[in-house]
């Protein structure tokens, strides 16, 4: 194995509904280094899953993914983050609903941002999608990993009901339409 330095890496932190979804897929992809899931976003310090899924604490749930640029940029991680969820919905991914799961990029950079911004633009225009994008684009919040329980949930879970009914059609999903970025 290669050494890596800070400089190899960059960080791209996104909400898209539960973050056992985003966290399967993109752990599947090559030049991700790491998926944590966790909370930002919110007005609480160190929350816990229990006060997140009150709604109550402005927190959504997210992932914080680190990645190799030189392998994937931040506009196909963008790519797959709006392919694996539906960003034109406020406050709900499938059966879940309340503001811990709704759509956001919490940008690191300025070019974060902009690529961003850029993504929604483009999605919108492209009239693909069955309404406008939704996604909020705000600076990056303090992101507090979720507990040791919620880390890869999909991997140590995937014959439990919610894994095989919302989280398996979506890893069947990329291992169909996205194979060439799927890990070697």
């Amino acid at each position: 194995m290669t050494e890596r330095n800070e400089a190899d890496t960059e960080l791209a932190t996104l909400a898209g509904g539960c973050f056992w979804c985003l966290e399967a897929v993109f752990q599947m992809i090559r030049g991700v280094q790491s998926v944590v899931s966790g909370y930002i976003g919110g007005q609480v310090p160190n929350p816990t899953y229990e006060a997140i899924c009150t709604g109550r604490t402005g927190h959504a749930e997210a992932i914080q993914i680190a990645f190799d640029p030189s392998v994937i940029s931040y506009e196909d991680m963008l790519g797959l983050f709006f392919d694996f969820h539906d960003p034109t919905t406020i406050d709900r991914q499938g059966p879940d609903t309340g503001p811990q799961y709704r759509s956001a990029v919490f940008f690191h950079t300025p070019e974060q941002k902009q690529a961003a911004e850029t993504a929604i633009a483009r999605l919108d225009a492209s009239g693909v999608l069955p309404g406008p994008v939704v996604t909020e684009v705000v600076p990056l919040a303090e992101f507090y990993a979720a507990e040791e329980y919620h880390q890869n949930y999909y991997r140590n879970n995937s014959g439990a009901g919610y894994c095989q009914v919302i989280i398996a059609p979506k890893v069947a999903k990329l291992r169909k339409e996205r194979l060439s970025a799927l890990q070697a």
